[in-house]
């Protein structure tokens, strides 16, 4: 299977179906013809700029763009030409893009108007494009030394000729995707179609329809991330894609109403955030068959209050860019299960092991350890990534043999369950003990006053690290400091228990919401010539 065949199929099902829906524009869909005319024209124009790439790495196309229905067109459009996709996202720091743009040597940018301000500092910055791609009504910069300029509604309006066919070869890289950069510099993920039909086949087989009704997807959280990868494998079943902007609780709210959507994809922060909004709760959400968390762990509390309001339709994919999502899975029927039982490890899991790939825990030297021992969660199989982009000496460092080794520390019970226990770097070691922050943080989230928390080590004289807690309060919620304390030790025990708890009205994240611990290190752990 090809990147692009799910479309394809979609298309073949229902040409007149709503393909896109803009939900600042909800009354003007694209049909999935009306999209394969756009994909075709874009895919024709990409092909005849993007194909003459060195040999290493030819037909690079950065994406840069907010959420909206014109950059998934061009997403598509790369696939389609058989060209490198690779996402920028637009909520990141324009230094942190410029990095990515040269280190996956892109050569052909679709920018969006929000960034034409910064073309000039791009294309300094970034000498390998040779080709710009307008999405919307900005002026074209002047295509200056040989730079090649176009307007995509120009596109549309006069199309060139069409792209030849992708080839059908499983190990075609398709896309470069970036690590999140939580722990230091993003690294670039290679994609291949082969990951892309494992993805496609794990999300059809863990997520069915079995109404046969095609789904109504909401992208809400960054496309370039986990919401729109996850509309790529749902377009073989004619689903509609809605898409907003960012993601505002009562915006996605008001659409899973008005639009019937049945899939969605959310940080555990945008859930919290919707928990916390009393009008975003007013709305319908009966139309929901799954709602996809991921990217961090819930706590069960927070997990019971997410069901109560949107009933037994949560499930959890567990991976990451190096295994995209259904590395392991847990479904709505086991939350449910979980809950009614009282089963709060269970609900703490990420699920077993998803279709496309096998999970193995091994310690430091790589060998296998016991079931129900703690070590590093390791993945194989088809929906993992060949390696990292242009790094085969950090490909080696991540791998166990021919395991993936995912620097998160976790264990299997008897029964399959994956659960993580912390990320490796993340774990403390106080007084010679080890405490696993992971831990810590989901009984701070269980207290009903605080929306989201960290816990890191700093430095003790005596303890070597000592626990503490970062905690972001509910807006307009105070929270008694010498009672949580009283209740985290009585829980947790004087190790585990946070010697020292701080109040941040905001914690610092990543454009796709997860908690960057290493900032907040950082504030602690200044000057320090060791970093544990």
């Amino acid at each position: 299977m090809r990147a692009i065949d799910p479309f394809i199929r979609g298309l073949s099902l229902a040409p007149d179906r709503p393909a896109l829906i803009d939900a600042q524009a909800p009354d003007q869909p694209v049909s999935y013809a009306a999209l394969a005319d756009m994909v075709e024209a874009l895919a024709g124009w990409l092909a005849g700029v993007a194909l003459a790439g060195d040999d290493e790495a030819p037909g690079r196309v950065a994406v840069l763009s907010p959420n909206a229905a014109g950059a998934f067109a061009v997403v598509l459009a790369c696939l389609r030409a058989g060209v490198t996709w690779v996402p920028i996202n637009a909520r990141n720091a324009l230094d942190e893009n410029l990095f990515i743009m040269n280190q996956a040597k892109v050569s052909v940018l679709a920018v969006a108007d929000a960034f034409a301000f910064d073309l000039p500092r791009i294309l300094a910055a970034v000498p390998g494009i040779t080709a710009v791609l307008m999405l919307g009504d900005a002026p074209p910069p002047a295509g200056e030394g040989g730079l090649v300029v176009a307007v995509a509604d120009a596109v549309l309006a006069d199309p060139p000729p069409p792209a030849p066919d992708p080839v059908d070869d499983p190990d075609r890289v398709s896309s470069v995707l970036s690590t999140g950069g939580t722990t230091g510099r993003p690294k670039g993920v290679v994609w291949t179609d082969r990951m892309w039909e494992a993805l496609t086949l794990s999300i059809w087989a863990h997520m069915p329809m079995t109404d046969g009704a095609p789904p109504v997807h909401l992208v809400a959280a960054p496309m370039t991330h986990a919401a729109g990868v996850i509309a790529v494998p749902l377009l073989a079943g004619g689903a509609t894609t809605v898409i907003l902007p960012r993601a505002d609780p009562q915006a996605i709210m008001a659409a899973i109403a008005r639009h019937r959507v049945t899939h969605l994809f959310l940080p555990p922060t945008v859930i919290y955030m919707i928990l916390a909004d009393a009008e975003a709760r007013r709305h319908d959400t009966s139309s929901l068959r799954y709602l996809i968390y991921s990217a961090a762990p819930m706590a069960p509390d927070k997990l019971a209050d997410a069901m109560a309001l949107f009933g037994p339709v949560l499930v959890q994919g567990y991976g990451q860019a190096e295994i995209p999502l259904m590395g392991t899975f847990m479904g709505a029927a086991e939350h449910a299960a979980a809950l009614a039982s009282g089963n709060r490890a269970r609900l703490m899991s990420a699920g077993r092991p998803g279709l496309a790939s096998a999970v193995s825990i091994r310690d430091d030297a790589g060998r296998p350890v016991p079931a129900g021992e703690t070590g590093e969660i390791c993945f194989r199989g088809s929906l993992v990534t060949p390696g990292y982009d242009g790094r085969p000496d950090l490909t080696a460092e991540h791998r166990f043999g021919d395991w993936h080794r995912t620097g998160d520390l976790g264990f299997i019970d008897a029964e399959g369950y994956v659960s993580i226990v912390d990320r490796a770097r993340d774990m403390i070691i106080s007084g010679g003990f080890n405490v696993y922050s992971a831990e810590v943080e989901r009984a701070i989230l269980a207290h009903p006053g605080i929306r989201d928390c960290a816990v890191i080590g700093v430095p003790h004289d005596i303890w070597g690290e000592a626990v503490t807690a970062i905690i972001e309060p509910v807006s307009g919620t105070g929270v008694d400091l010498d009672a949580l304390s009283a209740q985290l030790r009585a829980e947790l025990g004087g190790v585990k228990a946070p010697k020292a708890i701080e109040i941040w009205p905001e914690l610092p994240r990543s454009p796709v919401g997860k908690v960057l611990k290493r900032q907040i290190r950082d504030t602690h752990w200044k000057d320090r010539l060791r970093k544990i």
